[in-house]
Order: structure tokens, then sequence, then C-alpha cells
């Protein structure tokens, strides 16, 4: 029975550690994942989904501040190889130079595209036709190892970052239980990552969430994807954030100032941007749960039409 020590973090990479716990030829014999966080007003520790996943299975985790300096369970764990998969922090030499069968990575692009920790997020903010699973080599830097093997899928208009990532882990279980028995037998391919045509998708941040309407129609549609549920974008108005999840563009053109609200629609708000007007569709005001635009519309006193969006 093959050993394995799992690395991952977010819910993305929980159907992938099942796939392993279940498999007959598999054992995972140590869980690492990141420390627990801090969540929700009451600011409460709570353990990460794989985390949660390994408790379950009753499997040992360890959960590292830093992998750098905390490495040695994942030596004495003696792993004949090492999966990663959205884990969150580097991996040092001493833990790569170790497995018989090497250290392999599970990453939600097709590389060299998106190397970095929002893979998922920047191809839909780009507007990407497509994505995949990468299964790699690790080596010391990021994502930069050879490929092994790489599955692509359409990112559909309606795909948000919720409906792609689904798909995405699914695609990265079923192609690693597929790559798995090659790597062990030593019969898989090991394809060096062209250069030249690398990009980086780098974390989410604050500045990346606040939605900019002084962009296209089709931009402003992909930010909002990207993005959604989990962080959402933001706008401010009246000095006040409101959180929106989703929208659908118009082929109406725009005249009017960018972020201006133009008109009311029966599903939503309708607002300027650069080309045509975007209708938000779902929405959470400042101090107010998240609920459909025409119910917000619904139950607002006051006439939007005239209003900006900051």
């Amino acid at each position: 029975m093959v050993r394995i020590v799992f690395m991952g973090t977010p819910e993305f990479s929980v159907p992938i550690l099942e796939s392993l716990i279940n498999h007959q030829d598999y054992e995972v014999v140590l869980v690492v994942s990141q420390p627990d966080k801090k969540v929700g007003r009451k600011q409460e520790l709570a353990p990460s989904p794989v985390s949660l996943c390994a408790e379950k299975n009753n499997i040992p985790i360890e959960k590292p501040e830093k992998i750098k300096k905390e490495y040695q369970k994942v030596l004495d764990a003696k792993p004949d190889i090492v999966i990663t998969c959205a884990y969150g922090q580097i991996i040092p030499e001493e833990i790569l130079n170790d497995p018989k069968y090497g250290c392999i990575n599970v990453h939600a692009s097709l590389l060299p595209k998106f190397r970095g920790g929002a893979p998922i997020q920047r191809a839909i903010i780009t507007g990407e036709k497509v994505t995949g699973i990468t299964i790699m080599y690790m080596d010391k830097l990021m994502d930069s190892g050879d490929i092994i093997t790489q599955k692509e899928i359409p990112i559909n208009q309606e795909d948000n970052l919720e409906i792609l990532t689904n798909k995405l882990s699914q695609l990265g279980k079923d192609l690693l239980l597929e790559t798995l028995p090659n790597i062990i037998k030593g019969t898989n391919k090991r394809i060096k990552q062209d250069q030249n045509k690398v990009t980086y998708a780098y974390n989410i941040t604050p500045s990346d969430e606040h939605l900019n309407f002084n962009k296209s129609c089709k931009e402003v549609f992909n930010q909002v994807r990207g993005l959604s549920p989990t962080p959402g974008c933001f706008v401010k108005l009246n000095d006040k954030k409101i959180k929106i999840y989703d929208g659908y563009q118009t082929t109406e053109k725009s005249n009017q100032e960018t972020g201006i609200i133009t008109k009311l629609y029966k599903e939503g708000i309708g607002v300027s941007t650069k080309d045509y007007i975007y209708v938000i569709t779902d929405i959470k005001p400042e101090g107010k749960k998240r609920m459909k635009a025409k119910d917000y519309l619904n139950g607002c006193k006051d006439n939007l039409v005239g209003e900006k969006y900051e």
C-alpha cells in the first residue's frame, strides 16, 4: 500500500483527499493543513475544511505556522509520495527530496498559465474561455515544476467562482486517480513548463473586490462572477458598503457617467459601464442579509435612478 502525506487547506481539496482515503491501494498516513483561523463576528478559531476531513477520518493532522521550519513530522511519517493541493505554503526542499515517488501538486489551472494562489478567480476575471487541472512535480519555486498531465474544461457564462471550483475539484480528483498509477510505475511523462508562457494568479486583495464600473460591461460581469460568493464584490453608495454577488450584461448602450444607476429593471439595478448597462441581481446592503435585488428594490424608499456607485 502506498503511503501518502496529503497537504491542503480549502474545500476545493476535500474531494481529492477523500478519494485517496477511500482508495484501497493508498493509505493517507498524515494530513498537513494551514493553522486554524478566526472566523465570524465572534472571531472564533475554526479548522480548515481539509482539517475537518482528516479529523472525521481519524487521520493524524499537523497545522504548522511555517512548514519551512516545522517539517519533521512529514519526514517521520515516511511517505512514499507527498500530494499537495491548494495548501498555501511553499514546501521546503527537505520534504521535496524525501519521498521515493516525489512530491506532486494538483493545481487548478493549465500551467504555465496562472501560477499562484488564485487561479480559478483570475481565470474568470480575465475572461478565459477554458481552464483545467495540472498534475505536476513540485520544485522549490511556486508552481514551476514539470507537468505530468493536464485536462481542460470550458468556462461557461453561468459559471461563478463556486460553480467552477466544484467542477475543477471533481476534475482534479479524477485526474489524480488516473495519474497516480503511472507515477508509481515510473511510466509518467515529465514536461518542462514553457517559461515564455508563464503568468501569475496572485491572491485576491481588497482592491480586487472593489467593483469598478469604469470598465466594459463584460469586465464587470467577469469580476462579479470571479469573486462570487466569496468574498464577493462591493461598491459604496452614500458611504455605505453594498456587496454584489450576481448580475448580467445587456446590449443597451450606457450613455451616462460610469457607475450611475441608469434604470431599474424587473430583476434588478441597471448601472452604467464604459459601454453597456450592467444589471445587478443579487445584493447585500450594509447591515442587512443577502437578497435578490428585486426584493431590495421593493423595500427601498428612495428613487435610486441617478445615484452613483463609488
